[in-house]
């Protein structure tokens, strides 16, 4: 298996994404997306803060090539974090356990470190899970060439699992740190097969492109590598993965911007269980105004009683004009609503 040298963390890394099964996913977020319903996506957004520990953890890709199940568990990181506040932080132990279902990884046998493929990964993910016990709904292939549909996938789900062949110039010389950008440079480089994470984006401007994550490092991938690379004619896959609470949270974000029964129906025909998320119930209606104040009508005879009884409860038994007027205006004022 490949290796380069990474100055970031003085030691070699390792690939280990085989080449993608063309079959392996048969649901398209460009069937499903309206981007003329969708609300407007920020010029700029990035999920990464909430998860910034994990993300720099590089989940035994120097030792293992586990990168497709360290770009999954750090999209794990990223969900939890941004839906709670606390991401899960895997352990090295559930790495290398997802590797051996998935890839038959022997831990001392280095015969048997010979990465896996998305799709197996993907399947896995369904029946058993991410570390934390949240098991995906399913996989939906994102169109690498449209950057519209790239957006709106990593900034509604939160994700973009990118499954690719780098060149050689993106790892010949190796980032030496975060910040990095990887635009197109050449051909694509079989030898070179790896899965990371997309967390961000930058919709126009010099700094187009997707925030990625990778070998610990946070760089950035522009719209034209990723049409390049990411996409069948490249050899590579790109993604956008679903759990419950991803779905429920872009649900929120783009009630009209997708076709959200056809979606779930989709995964349901393909062997789900995902039931239609309730919409989300609307703004309480304004409360109506209030009604008019009440009036009464005073009648002579009441105002002489009530006046009278104010006068005749008073302790004093001589009145100055002016405190006789002011003894009955109280009364009336106490008894005439208006």
């Amino acid at each position: 298996m490949k290796t380069v040298f990474a100055p970031h963390i003085g030691r070699h890394v390792k690939f280990g994404r085989k080449p993608r099964d063309p079959g392996g996913v048969r649901l398209h977020l460009s069937d499903f997306i309206s981007h003329a319903a969708l609300p407007p996506i920020p010029a700029t957004f990035s999920y990464a803060a909430k998860a910034a520990v994990p993300l720099a953890d590089i989940y035994g890709n120097d030792t293992m090539g586990d990168c497709v199940i360290a770009a999954g568990e750090h999209l794990a990181a990223v969900a939890t974090g941004n839906a709670t506040g606390i991401p899960y932080h895997c352990t090295k132990a559930q790495i290398v356990a997802a590797y051996q279902a998935v890839g038959g990884y022997v831990p001392g046998d280095e015969s048997t470190d010979n990465g896996c493929n998305e799709q197996a990964y993907f399947d896995y993910l369904r029946t058993h899970g991410f570390s934390d016990g949240t098991k995906l709904i399913a996989a939906i292939s994102v169109n690498a060439s449209s950057f519209s549909d790239v957006l709106a996938a990593a900034y509604l789900f939160e994700n973009l699992f990118f499954g690719v062949a780098l060149p050689d110039a993106w790892v010949a010389p190796f980032p030496a740190g975060p910040g990095f950008t990887w635009g197109v440079n050449g051909n694509a480089d079989p030898n070179n097969g790896h899965a990371f994470l997309g967390i961000g984006g930058t919709a126009s401007g010099p700094g187009a492109g997707i925030d990625i994550d990778t070998w610990g490092l946070l760089g950035k991938i522009t719209p034209g590598a990723i049409a390049a690379y990411a996409g069948p004619a490249g050899g590579g896959g790109l993604y956008t993965l679903l759990t419950p609470d991803i779905l429920i949270k872009a649900v929120g974000k783009a009630p009209n911007g997708l076709a959200w029964d056809e979606l779930i129906k989709a995964f349901d025909t393909l062997g789900g269980t995902v039931p239609v998320p309730a919409p989300a119930p609307p703004a309480p209606a304004p409360a109506p105004p209030a009604p008019p104040p009440k009036t009464m009508t005073l009648t002579l005879l009441q105002a002489q009683l009530y006046a009278l009884d104010k006068l005749h409860n008073s302790r004093s038994l001589f009145f100055t004009k002016g405190t006789a007027q002011q003894l009955v205006a109280d009364s009336l004022a106490m008894h005439w609503v208006k």
